[in-house]
């Protein structure tokens, strides 16, 4: 190969890294998320499957409408031991405590725990710092 065409090759990947370090350094947050908070609902005996669905569909949408939230996760509660004592767990990430506060009096939020509080027997909410 001659060296025009070697460098002919090398133009567009050098500029293609060079667009995708730009492009991640534009989407890096600022500040590291520190905050993990873990709710845990156990559904009231009778429950509808349908309603359990809803509430688990409902809460993962929550992350689309309230900024505050950077990261989350969830799912029902596995038995592989035994019988757990709650039915699902949500795992959420924010990046400060005051994010946290902001996302409890979110009207989004309110309006969730209206909507589904009905169905649960209880709750269980940990707050914790994100080990380093």
């Amino acid at each position: 190969m001659d060296k025009k065409k070697i460098i002919g090759y090398f133009k567009p990947i050098v500029g293609l890294c060079v667009f995708m370090l730009i492009i991640y350094g534009a989407y890096t947050p600022s500040q590291k998320a520190e905050i993990q908070k873990i709710v845990c609902i156990k559904f009231k005996p009778g429950t509808p499957a349908t309603d359990v669905e809803r509430h688990m569909n409902e809460f993962a949408q929550l992350r689309r409408e309230i900024p505050q939230m950077v990261a989350y996760s969830g799912g029902k509660t596995l038995s592989v031991v035994g019988k757990s004592e709650y039915d699902a767990m949500h795992y959420l990430t924010f990046r400060t405590e005051d994010d946290i506060t902001t996302f409890q009096n979110h009207p989004k939020y309110q309006a969730f725990v209206k909507e589904n509080q009905a169905i649960w027997e209880k709750e269980l909410v940990i707050d914790a710092n994100i080990q380093k």
